[in-house]
């Protein structure tokens, strides 16, 4: 009995799972990686590339899989999880590292004096309620004295003072002056002054104040020292252009038209008329309606039928 045909396919089934190779191939299963040193078969390479590259790429997973077989393996409900290793090579990074954050006018001040600053944390303790609560935010302690049912009203206080528009108008001048000191303190660290910042902000006003006249600011009194406000060039299509160009231009223009239909219309619809009867009705009888032309008209044929009329 023969039995090299069965001979021959099982040690091609062996071969398959085994890679042999001049120098053994590194395997760097924390990053899941192989590495091929070995020199490249020029006689492969030139016959069929293709070929060549599928069966590096066949070696490769081979060995990997292997090895990640060969680590500990715990189960799951979504099959055996391997633990990886640690890495052996160490990757560059995507981006580079952040930088570290200048500090700020108050931090620069407490290293000064020697203030250990502490972080307080986000929620408190509430005697009241005998709970922890937030201390901003939502049901935060920052607007208890916004939802008082009963507050103090000084001695000297107006009319019309309200406790909680009082507390809530405190509180949000609070939000704008820690805003104020962030922008400032980012101003501050990329080398740009308080003075400056606030110098632009007064220049974008002065602008905008400059355009909202009706002759956009063109016969207003100037400030002396003031720039002259650059305004948007208009572009004026040349004068020539190529037949191509002209094409594009009158077909962008008609689908243009065709896609604002309701705002460019040009015909009536059927059920609209040429004449607005409304508007005309309104202006003949100044604005009284079209009971008073009714009026108008059977006094006028009463006078022409019955002689002079009322005086």
């Amino acid at each position: 009995m023969d039995v090299s045909s069965i001979l021959e396919a099982q040690k091609a089934k062996r071969q398959s799972l085994l890679v042999e190779k001049e120098t053994p191939l590194e395997v760097d299963a924390g990053h899941l990686m192989v590495c091929d040193i070995n020199p490249i078969d020029e006689e492969s390479y030139n016959e069929d590339l293709e070929e060549h590259l599928q069966n590096l790429a066949r070696d490769g997973i081979q060995v990997l899989v292997g090895n990640l077989f060969s680590l500990p393996i715990t189960k799951s409900a979504d099959g055996p999880l391997a633990q990886l290793p640690p890495s052996v090579y160490q990757l560059p990074r995507a981006k580079p590292l952040p930088k570290p954050k200048p500090p700020t006018k108050w931090e620069r001040f407490a290293a000064a004096k020697g203030i250990s600053h502490r972080k307080r944390d986000r929620k408190e303790w509430d005697e009241e309620q005998q709970e922890w609560v937030n201390r901003w935010g939502k049901d935060g302690r920052n607007k208890q004295a916004e939802e008082q049912w009963a507050m103090p009203v000084p001695h000297n206080a107006d009319a019309d003072y309200n406790p909680q528009l009082a507390a809530r108008k405190e509180r949000k001048e609070r939000i704008t002056k820690n805003e104020k000191q962030r922008l400032a303190n980012i101003a501050r660290a990329n080398g740009e002054s308080a003075s400056s910042s606030r110098k632009d902000e007064i220049d974008r006003t002065l602008a905008t104040s400059r355009t909202s006249t009706a002759s956009m600011g063109r016969f207003d009194k100037k400030l002396e020292g003031e720039k002259k406000l650059r305004g948007v060039k208009r572009k004026f299509e040349p004068t020539e252009m190529s037949t191509v160009k002209e094409q594009k231009a009158n077909l962008n223009l008609i689908a243009k038209m065709d896609s604002d239909a309701k705002k460019m219309r040009t015909h009536p619809q059927a059920e609209e008329s040429v004449l607005n009867a409304r508007k005309a009705i309104r202006s003949a009888s100044k604005g009284k309606g079209s009971a008073a032309l009714v009026g108008a008209s059977g006094r006028g044929g009463a006078k022409g039928k019955g002689g002079k009329g009322r005086r």
